[in-house]
């Protein structure tokens, strides 16, 4: 199984991310770290993800073998991350067949009504309970 983390900017949250998966899921589920820029790959491989990549097409490649695709919301939203998200990125992770897990994390001039405002550490974790549920991991 492969689980693709997608983060840019400084890889804040990828790094959470892959720190969470990699505590609570079994040691042969591989994590990729999939960063729009190196310092998001590298803060995601500081976190103990198995492999790493950087960039447009890495990304586009690697989303197509992934079975699960984490990130924040911006990742399917086109030029956000200050540019880092490119049309060819966010149409890769939408048109993936894996399952798509995306933290309502909102760029400033948008928002969702009717979700929980809940810390990101939560939402994290609710992201970890909802693959070990669809995948059966215990």
């Amino acid at each position: 199984m492969i689980i693709a983390v997608i983060d840019g900017m400084g890889g804040g949250i990828g790094s959470q991310i892959v720190s969470n998966l990699r505590d609570e899921l079994p040691s042969y589920i591989e994590i990729y770290a999939l960063g729009t820029n190196s310092i998001a790959t590298s803060a995601m491989m500081k976190s103990h993800a198995n492999k790493g990549a950087t960039g447009e097409n890495a990304i586009c490649v690697s989303c197509k073998k992934a079975n699960v695709i984490i990130g924040p919301i911006s990742i399917i939203m086109p030029n956000s991350m200050m540019g880092e998200v490119t049309t060819k990125i966010s149409e890769a992770v939408c048109d993936a067949e894996g399952m798509k897990i995306l933290l309502p994390l909102m760029p400033e001039n948008f928002e969702l009504v009717g979700l929980e405002n809940k810390p990101l550490m939560l939402l994290i974790k609710d992201a970890v309970k909802l693959i070990k549920k669809e995948f059966n991991i215990k």
